[in-house]
């Protein structure tokens, strides 16, 4: 099992007006806490978003302005501590923060390794875990309510029944 703390950006590339940076893993909510400026993330409930800025730590210097989720394990999705930092959507921002995130010790994720994550520990099926691409690369209201369904864990109950 990944004992590790990984993160990686979660939205699209390119422009937009937010994108988000997520961590997942044990140090995640200690890791953003060092950075941000705000409440103590250690100090707040979980399932709750709050306001303030990340500071670039090489040179104490407002690195962006931010909202930051934290999800306490283990009603998350991969069952782990998880962190989601909403930045400004520009690649600049957006990868700085990244840059920030990472050089406080957590590791760049792999492809898929979140949903890989919620499997390793239960909280999906393999089944659903597939679901998960396929809602992402959904093309039709069609394929979306069948991702949907199977995420939901229907395909699975029907191999269990």
């Amino acid at each position: 099992m990944e004992t590790d703390t990984i993160t990686a950006i979660s939205t699209p590339s390119g422009e937009g007006a937010i994108a988000i940076v997520r961590l997942s893993g044990p140090e995640a909510i200690s890791i953003v806490d060092k950075l941000f400026q705000g409440k103590s993330l250690n100090d707040v409930d979980s399932h709750t978003i709050h306001y303030g800025k990340i500071m670039d730590p090489t040179t104490d210097e407002v690195a962006e302005e931010v909202m930051v989720s934290v999800m306490r394990a283990p009603k998350t999705f991969t069952r782990e501590d998880v962190v989601e930092v909403n930045c400004h959507g520009g690649m600049v921002a957006v990868n700085r923060v990244l840059e920030i995130i990472l050089s406080q010790g957590a590791r760049l994720a792999e492809p898929g390794e979140f949903t890989k994550r919620a499997f390793l520990h239960g909280r999906i099926d393999l089944s659903q875990a597939e679901a998960v691409m396929d809602l992402i690369r959904a093309k039709t209201d069609k394929a979306m309510s069948v991702a949907l369904k199977q995420m939901d864990g229907r395909l699975s109950a029907l191999f269990s029944s």
